[in-house]
């Protein structure tokens, strides 16, 4: 009796082992069971929690007071006031905007998000925003205005976005340096560290024209993508809401304003607004 006793105890305890490793292994591969909040619990918590860029002007940043802005910052300000809360911007880099969700440590990501098929595995994309392409900037006095031009040459990057997944697959030949923020990786190329930048053209644009001496030489790259909010997996509700919000939107125009507001004091005349805005979330 005593012997039979010790082997299911002995069975419980390989059992409870089994769980653990499990649940260890989920956690480390990024799989969180964490589930997202409902509208019901954001608007009772007064927060929606929205993960931003820090460092990626004029889309999202921290200015000198400390305070978010940038074109993903109104859109963030206006669905959390059609929610009826307060904004609470969380700061991610490229790499992990993903992961933020799929924790539940963000409610929406904003952070500049390019919708892609390996993305879409991930989270769940709402109505675009903007549209994009991929860009390179180097400098006025080497200006790189050919991809072939790059080969033997060193393109830094910044992990987890398009243009990193891009030139991996299309260019493999091409020497990649990866950093993990982006005003890293603009440092890096002021340095010297690389002889080429490439990201979202409407970053390097921006970039190029507040940094004399560089130029984006390549305009565009592959296919042109969109930009939108992302949610978690499944979290239908919300997705809901800020579709219908992005529609409501744009019969206000708020898109071409928040450009006129964001973007416009950078860009000048070098970008047209219809080049890049999509209003409710119809692309033209």
């Amino acid at each position: 009796m005593k012997l039979t006793k010790k082997i299911f105890a002995l069975l419980a305890l390989v059992f409870a082992l089994v769980a653990v490793t499990a649940c260890s292994s989920n956690s480390s591969s990024g799989k969180s069971t964490a589930k997202a909040r409902t509208i019901e619990e954001i608007k009772k918590s007064g927060e929606l929690r929205i993960a931003v860029f820090a460092d990626k002007k004029p889309f999202g940043y921290v200015d000198n007071k400390g305070a978010y802005q940038g074109y993903d910052i109104e859109l963030g300000n206006r669905l959390a006031k059609d929610l009826g809360v307060k904004p609470k911007y969380v700061s991610v880099d490229a790499a992990n905007r993903a992961e933020f969700l799929i924790s539940n440590k963000v409610d929406i990501t904003l952070a500049n998000f390019t919708v892609t098929d390996e993305r879409k595995k991930q989270v769940d994309f709402a109505l675009p925003y903007m549209k994009v392409s991929i860009g390179v900037v180097s400098p006025k006095d080497k200006v790189i205005k050919d991809v072939k031009e790059l080969e033997g040459k060193t393109l830094i990057v910044t992990k987890g976005t398009t243009a990193e997944t891009y030139f991996e697959k299309n260019y493999p030949n091409i020497k990649l340096q990866k950093y993990d923020q982006y005003s890293d990786a603009y440092q890096a190329l002021l340095d010297g560290r690389g002889d080429a930048f490439s990201t979202d053209n409407t970053e390097v644009l921006a970039w190029a024209l507040e940094n004399k001496g560089y130029e984006v030489g390549i305009t565009s790259l592959g296919d042109p993508d969109t930009i939108a909010p992302a949610v978690q997996k499944g979290n239908k509700e919300l997705l809901d809401f800020i579709n219908k919000d992005i529609k409501k939107l744009g019969e206000e125009n708020f898109f071409h304003k928040d450009y006129e507001k964001t973007l416009h004091p950078t860009y000048g005349d070098a970008a047209n607004a219809d080049d890049l805005v999509v209003e409710g979330g119809e692309v033209k």
